[in-house]
């Protein structure tokens, strides 16, 4: 049986926190969503070019999950990932898996939600991944810093559960 992380706050800004096993992953950054709210609605500036999380523009794409389902875990060799969720919560798990980085083998695991938005930047060849935790599907939008190459894609694929990333997707109760 494989040992899993302990996870422990290692950074917190608004409303967002993340967990994690050694501190927080090197180059792994979060920001909170501004979010400017009126007699009409909301409005919410998920990512600026002017943004000090953001690398360049690849594309923007949304991919949803049901619920109690994961989507994990792959990595980029040179793709920035900047996730935000739209609808429903996810539990994001990430693992450095990276040669000669100061955080290789930590755990990282942060909420992400309507509720809470931030926007996550993965950097490449950190693993990551999440799980709906939410009782409706979730909406996630991405926006990589490369285009996808249908022909060569930058994306390497781990097993969500048969690994030695020390992570449980399991829920905790109590």
């Amino acid at each position: 049986m494989k040992q899993i992380a302990v996870l422990k706050r290692v950074f917190s800004e608004g409303s967002i926190i993340v967990t994690g096993s050694a501190g927080l992953i090197e180059g792994l950054k979060a920001k909170t969503v501004k979010v400017l709210p009126d007699e009409r609605g909301r409005l919410g500036e998920i990512l600026r070019a002017d943004d000090e999380i953001f690398v360049k523009f690849g594309q923007v794409y949304f991919t949803t999950t049901y619920p109690g389902v994961v989507k994990a875990w792959h990595w980029h060799k040179k793709q920035y990932d900047c996730f935000y969720v739209a609808k429903g919560t996810v539990k994001v798990g990430l693992y450095d898996n990276r040669e000669g980085s100061k955080t290789k083998g930590c755990v990282n695991q942060i909420y992400m939600s309507e509720h809470c938005p931030a926007v996550l930047k993965i950097p490449p060849g950190v693993c990551h991944g999440w799980m709906c935790v939410s009782q409706e599907e979730a909406y996630i939008i991405n926006t990589p810093s490369e285009v996808y190459d249908y022909k060569q894609p930058d994306e390497f694929r781990i097993h969500p559960h048969d690994n030695d990333i020390p992570y449980d997707w399991t829920r905790k109760d109590g």
